[in-house]
């Protein structure tokens, strides 16, 4: 699988990671997820990302893989608010908690990054809670500070020094970060993850969407609807459960600037249809002209924000 230089970090990212939010916020059982997790690891797949918010997915990542750390780069997110710690949401002393937190449920003496988790434009600004991820960073917890969110606050956060990491929403119905967001992180070569890269499956029917997911994937769903997408117009033929999540995944991974692509999955067969689909690698050229034109005459009058 293609390995793309993460920015400036010095590291070399796989075009596919993988997102741990399902795994903790489904409560998929410890087997399932073992298998999953070292399934991408032994593809080839090397960014594995989570945050403290999702439950228990720290912990099933700190007992299925932490056993080949070195073979693999440890994201997390943090600053919300914790029920076992009173300190407030973004506050410098809540930040430092949940990193050490972190790396005892994770198994791990340092994350290769942390992100600050969808915070505030405002609070971005204030940068205390910026700050405490870099006080962590010299003191070695963490390797690379960051930010993931969308629309304005990752814009400004693409400006400020310390963020070395973003981690923000691209797919075929969600656009507004490639031109709002990635010229600027391709000028400072800042790593760029990429979270809903296929866009939660808007092609399914939404009663089959599980749990948490069913927010997201309604407004992407009936994006897709408008945007009057068929894939044999995209010079695809085939079933469209198979074919779709080929079209979307190669077109985030085509976009300049991306570095990675997460994929939350609980099934193994998902994952290494995923696995194969990011070894072709990016689509062509006339096919994104398509998408890219389908999303911007369907969105002409409606504004279109990322999804946060």
């Amino acid at each position: 699988m293609e390995k793309r230089a993460f920015g400036n970090t010095g590291l070399k990212v796989t075009s596919l990671g993988f997102g741990g939010a399902p795994i903790g916020l489904l409560d998929i059982e410890e087997s399932r997820t073992d298998k999953i997790l070292n399934l991408l690891l032994d593809s080839g797949v090397n960014l594995i990302d989570t945050a403290a918010s999702y439950q228990g997915s720290e912990e099933m990542i700190g007992k299925t893989i932490s056993h080949r750390r070195d073979e693999f780069i440890l994201v997390s997110k943090c600053g919300g608010k914790f029920d076992e710690f009173d300190d407030p949401a973004w506050s410098p002393s809540i930040i430092t908690k949940t990193i050490d937190r972190s790396l005892q449920r994770l198994k791990t003496d340092y994350l290769d990054v942390m992100l600050l988790h969808s915070c505030d434009l405002e609070t971005l600004k204030k940068g205390d809670a910026l700050a405490a991820l870099v006080k962590a960073r010299d003191a070695g917890k963490i390797r690379f500070s960051g930010y993931s969110g969308d629309n304005e606050a990752v814009a400004y956060a693409a400006t400020i020094e310390n963020i070395q990491v973003i981690q923000t929403s691209i797919n075929i119905t969600d656009q507004v970060n490639i031109d709002g967001l990635l010229p600027r992180v391709r000028e400072k070569n800042i790593g760029v993850m990429v979270k809903r890269p296929i866009a939660n499956a808007a092609w399914k029917n939404l009663g089959d969407q599980p749990g948490f997911y069913k927010n997201y994937a309604k407004t992407y769903t009936e994006r897709l609807k408008k945007m009057k997408l068929n894939p044999t117009d995209l010079g695809f033929d085939g079933a469209p459960e198979i074919i779709w999540p080929e079209i979307a995944l190669r077109f985030t991974i085509s976009q300049p600037g991306v570095h990675v692509a997460i994929i939350g999955s609980t099934s193994p067969n998902n994952t290494r249809t995923n696995i194969e689909i990011a070894k072709k690698g990016p689509l062509p050229d006339d096919i994104i002209t398509k998408i890219r034109a389908a999303f911007q005459n369907a969105n002409s009058n409606e504004s279109w924000m990322a999804q946060t």
